[in-house]
């Protein structure tokens, strides 16, 4: 099997989303960071060189972060690992949004409920704690 090219690095998350162009989308970003370093109690790490991942966990492909972001143009994507089946409820509070596999993607946070957006982020994270110690 092939080594995944998306690991994490020593590179600085501050610096990352500093950099974001886009004024309303570096805010975002940093809001995001901060409702996930509230929720997870990780330092975020750079993986790659677009992802802010929070922990850890093995697969046999290799380490992924159990819960990240990335800040595209387009939108944010939030990688919410264990999918959204369970998580239908928090969704349909959730605002604007759509999804595909693991990935939420949010076009501004202010589209979406922060309470929710955080509910989701908690769930994510206490489900991935639960398969992955």
């Amino acid at each position: 099997m092939a080594e995944p090219k998306t690991k994490p690095t020593k590179a600085s998350v501050a610096a990352f989303l500093s950099a974001i162009e886009h004024e309303q989308r570096r805010k975002d970003a940093k809001a995001v960071d901060k409702i996930m370093r509230d929720v997870t109690g990780k330092k975020p790490v750079m993986w790659g060189d677009a992802i802010v991942g929070y922990g850890s966990y093995e697969t046999k492909s290799g380490d992924w972060p159990r819960l990240g972001f990335s800040p595209r143009k387009a939108n944010l994507v939030l990688y919410i690992m264990p999918g959204f089946k369970e998580a239908a409820p928090i969704l349909k509070k959730l605002g604007k949004h759509k999804i595909g596999g693991s990935c939420l993607y949010i076009n501004k946070l202010a589209d979406v409920d922060e309470a929710s957006l955080r509910a989701l982020v908690k769930a994510s994270w206490e489900n991935m704690a639960a398969k992955h110690g």
